[in-house]
């Protein structure tokens, strides 16, 4: 066994969170803290206090205790951050050598998972930053950040014209023409003004005036969305997120893969990234998280144009303890 410096769970990540501080954004540091403070609130639990101890067994049991309370995507992206965090560790002698390779990362099957597969709150946060921060009002900061913010349908973005938006009672119309190729999934009874923040608008407002394409489509419509061409397809907008939401864009890789020579990096694969997701993905971490931040069911159906039993079905990823939890914060007065 290595000679190893004897080092509490919360002491190695303060140092671990100071070792990155030059490296990564504000938001990510913050992302990546949030997440390991899981594993400092397991090590307590168990009585863990001298990370020299850790073994592969301990890891093993973190895993089970973790996956009680989030989905198999979220656990991987956590797991992803501690083997990042106990290579760390092994740097400063805390942790024996080869302890990140421990740390085994579920597989996630696309057909078999895709129902509880969600972009989460804490990847969306970690997107949005590095969008805001690089690409700010860009047409791709606009795609993910009205899909995360409205938890509407690919194809209802795509429906959205230059005149929908109305940027004074920041709102924007969703409106069925599929006359004119923009259909929406539940027609007629689906258009519906959907209110935006002060954030979102300015966003918007700065996309229109600075980057936005002044053109359109093949029906003499003003999308919103554009290329240099007109109307982006469903296609092109897929193929954005897929690529947007390679964790690789704004922190490390999870798949212990070369960036620069992953295919899932080149146009027409970026779909192959294990951890890229669906615009439809957006949509279910969407209303996971307003249900989540306590957003009454009935406007969050009538927000995304979701039925009730079809929310509880394919949308609603919480855990039963969490809406206990919410159940409890309603009753304690009671």
């Amino acid at each position: 066994m290595s000679d190893l410096e004897p080092i509490t769970p919360q002491e190695a990540v303060d140092l671990y969170v100071a070792h990155r501080e030059l490296e990564v954004s504000r938001k990510t540091l913050q992302n990546h803290r949030y997440r390991l403070n899981a594993f400092v609130e397991w090590c307590d639990e168990v009585g863990l206090d001298n990370l020299n101890d850790l073994t592969g067994r301990d890891l093993h049991r973190y895993r089970v205790w973790r996956q009680q309370d989030v989905n198999l995507v979220t656990l991987r992206g956590q797991l992803a951050t501690l083997r990042v965090f106990l290579e760390f560790c092994a740097s400063i002698d805390a942790v024996e050598p080869g302890m990140r390779e421990r740390v085994k990362l579920p597989d996630v099957d696309r057909d078999d998972e895709a129902r509880d597969e969600m972009l989460d709150e804490d990847r969306a946060r970690e997107l949005l930053s590095y969008l805001e921060r690089y690409q700010r009002a860009s047409r791709e900061h606009v795609i993910i950040a009205v899909l995360w913010h409205t938890g509407i349908r690919l194809g209802s973005l795509r429906a959205i014209d230059l005149d929908d938006y109305d940027p004074d009672e920041q709102y924007v119309w969703l409106r069925h023409r599929p006359e004119t190729g923009t259909p929406l999934k539940n027609q007629g009874p689906a258009e519906r003004p959907l209110a935006l923040d002060d954030y979102y608008c300015d966003v918007l407002d700065e996309y229109i005036r600075f980057h936005r394409h002044d053109v359109v489509d093949e029906h003499g419509r003003e999308p919103l969305i554009t290329s240099d061409k007109g109307r982006l397809s469903a296609g092109q907008i897929r193929s954005e997120v897929y690529r947007l939401t390679q964790p690789c864009l704004y922190g490390e890789c999870p798949h212990d893969r070369d960036p620069d020579d992953c295919e899932a990096r080149f146009y027409g694969h970026y779909s192959t990234c294990p951890s890229s997701l669906s615009p439809h993905t957006i949509r279910r971490g969407s209303i996971t998280y307003q249900l989540r931040e306590d957003v009454p069911e009935e406007i969050v159906t009538d927000r995304c144009d979701v039925s009730s039993d079809v929310l509880e079905r394919h949308y609603d990823r919480r855990t039963d303890r969490e809406k206990m939890e919410q159940r409890r914060d309603f009753i304690t007065d009671i």
